[in-house]
């Protein structure tokens, strides 16, 4: 036997990071064929309705949904590193289209397919652009206390868009979910009981589906390979049978049930997004806040699902999967897509093992756009929202509000702003409010940094808050702790700070400012230190540092801090050597 070439894996190692299809693609195991086939087969038969109804809900005709269904999952199978991750129409993306290109095209029109293709081209370009530069950190920005105020709020908007298509009825366009609210109160007497019958029972056939039915075939000992595709077949059933209720009763001539109509037949149209400068201007700041709140919405899946198998996530290939995702549904006639959470869940516990489930499911509903199509044409709009609804239910976490609370206010409040202001004043101010308030909170804490005077433990090395713990302090020597990196907006709490504690201790004639905590001080710190130092040294007071970290050390010598403090042996290693050494000297 011949041995393989010591060049062959590194060469696929450095292909496999871009094109992570090589990694499991080459080295396939045949043993994995079976998870990734019934993986695909039965997330295929969650995604046949949800793309229809999210692409109802952002505005589209049903087949849109289908047709972004299918290319970019096959795109982000090859380029994206989970493993698991669904990638497709999702409800809260599919809100934010249709909450952005309302406004700049009427609903039913070429232009509003325009747009939203255009939309598609502009998430994927961003998208690709953040992976390649490697920008994945920025969504750091978004904090979880407003990701979670606007995907709770946005999921109650969702939810209520939905309320409509239950009753059969037709309202104005609102972004406000208490004007939404005032609508459906004002459309009740036109409500179609039919209509309103076949949403509610959906529902509960969809409910049953995913709650009770597990436990029952638990209890009735299947195992869970059976009770995942048994439990998961919900909204197919919903569909076969609310279509064969409208078609046999005649249900949408008679009562006017709403119905989906008729789906063009064959895969999607090559299409060519037209993108002005115009349209971009408008659309950009959806296409910013899509770009991601869908990055994070789909890292958060597959970082969580990707742990219990031990394998590794790569945000930036994240990124530049999505965006290519994106990219293939603006050339092939679908919308803006990003990861699904409850999609993803479903595919992990399934058995996916590799993006090869991706494929399968895409291989499928290629097929039934081919040839299935016609099937659809008395499936009931109703039914539709019915799985919408049922699919944001999952999407409400209020439990997290009186965690935060008890773990941070600002957090708590950042929480609380942001799902008002989503509420209210629409998704996109919304999420720039909440941002907005996120950062506020931000720089109000570290503007006020946690300061204590800390003294020795006992006889240990240990040194403590002394207005927690029972420890004993030096008279003539200060020991101040900063829990936090100095910049321009807490220099002047931290001068005020000191200045009031050495007034406190008339009989202090040395100062140690413990830089722990201290990972980095901007030039205002800087300057403000400086004066600190000069003003301290005029009243009798000597400032020394300790436990000083490498990189701060290295700027503050780069900056002449350490020649102005008065040389090296004003830093101390540690604050037991500091204070050990200022000691004997007060005896002495």
């Amino acid at each position: 036997m011949s041995t393989p070439s010591p060049h062959r894996p590194r060469a696929t190692s450095v292909w496999g990071r871009y094109l992570p299809v090589l990694d499991w693609g080459l080295h396939y195991n045949p043993r994995d064929l079976v998870g990734d086939v019934m993986a695909g087969v039965i997330v295929a038969v969650m995604l046949i309705p949800q793309g229809m109804a999210y692409a109802l809900l952002a505005g589209l005709p049903p087949q849109v949904g289908l047709y972004a269904s299918i290319l970019p999952l096959m795109l982000y199978a090859v380029l994206g590193t989970s493993r698991a991750l669904s990638v497709g129409p999702v409800a809260m993306v599919s809100l934010l289209v249709a909450t952005s290109i309302g406004q700049v095209a009427a609903a039913d029109s070429a232009e509003y397919l325009a747009a939203a293709l255009a939309l598609a081209l502009m998430i994927g370009l961003i998208q690709l652009f953040m992976g390649v530069v490697r920008l994945g950190f920025i969504v750091n920005f978004l904090s979880h206390a407003v990701i979670v105020g606007f995907t709770n709020a946005a999921a109650l908007v969702i939810g209520l868009s939905q309320i409509r298509h239950l009753m059969g009825v037709k309202l104005p366009p609102s972004e406000s979910f208490f004007a939404t609210a005032r609508h459906l109160v004002q459309a009740a007497p036109n409500v179609n009981w039919v209509s309103l019958g076949l949403g509610l029972a959906s529902v509960a056939v969809l409910l049953f589906f995913n709650r009770s039915l597990p436990q029952l075939l638990g209890r009735l000992g299947l195992s869970q390979a059976w009770i995942t595709p048994l439990s998961r077949g919900g909204p197919l059933v919903v569909v076969v049978a609310t279509v064969l209720l409208v078609w046999r009763l005649n249900l949408s001539d008679r009562f006017g049930v709403a119905i989906v109509g008729a789906i063009p037949p064959g895969l999607p149209p090559l299409s060519v997004p037209t993108l002005d400068l115009a349209l971009g201007q408008r659309l950009l700041p959806t296409a910013l806040a899509i770009s991601f709140v869908g990055f994070m919405e789909s890292i958060a899946v597959a970082k969580s699902l990707a742990s219990k198998r031990r394998q590794r996530i790569d945000a930036n290939q994240e990124l530049i999967g999505l965006g290519a995702a994106n990219l293939g549904a603006a050339f092939t006639g679908g919308y803006p897509v990003t990861g699904g959470f409850s999609r993803s869940v479903v595919n992990f516990s399934a058995g996916a093992n590799t993006g090869l489930a991706s494929i399968v499911t895409a291989s499928l509903i290629a097929l039934v756009v081919l040839f299935f199509t016609p099937l659809f044409y008395y499936l009931p709009q109703a039914a539709l929202a019915a799985v919408i609804l049922v699919a944001v239910i999952n999407l409400l976490d209020f439990k997290s509000l009186g965690q935060l609370w008890r773990v941070s206010r600002a957090d708590a409040a950042s929480l609380a702003i942001t799902f008002m202001a989503v509420l209210t004043i629409g998704i996109e101010a919304g999420i720039l409010v909440g941002f907005v308030a996120s950062v506020a909170f931000y720089l109000w804490r570290t503007s006020r940094p946690h300061i204590a005077e800390v003294g020795r433990v006992g006889d240990s090395e240990h040194f403590r808050n002394v207005k927690r713990h029972p420890v004993h302090t030096c008279a003539g020597v200060l020991a101040i702790r900063i829990d936090e990196s100095l910049y321009f907006a807490n220099t002047k709490y931290l001068e005020d700070y000191l200045i009031q504690t050495v007034a406190e201790h008339p009989t202090a004639t040395a100062l140690v400012l413990i830089c722990s905590a201290i990972n980095h001080i901007d030039g205002s710190a800087l300057e403000t230190l400086e004066t600190l130092v000069e003003d301290l040294r005029e009243a009798g007071v000597t400032v020394y540092l300790s436990e000083v970290k490498g990189p701060v050390m290295d700027q503050l010598e780069k900056a002449g801090f350490i020649h102005h403090l008065g040389g090296k042996d004003k830093v101390f290693l540690s604050t037991h050597q500091a204070m050990t050494t200022l000691e004997r000297h007060e005896t002495v």
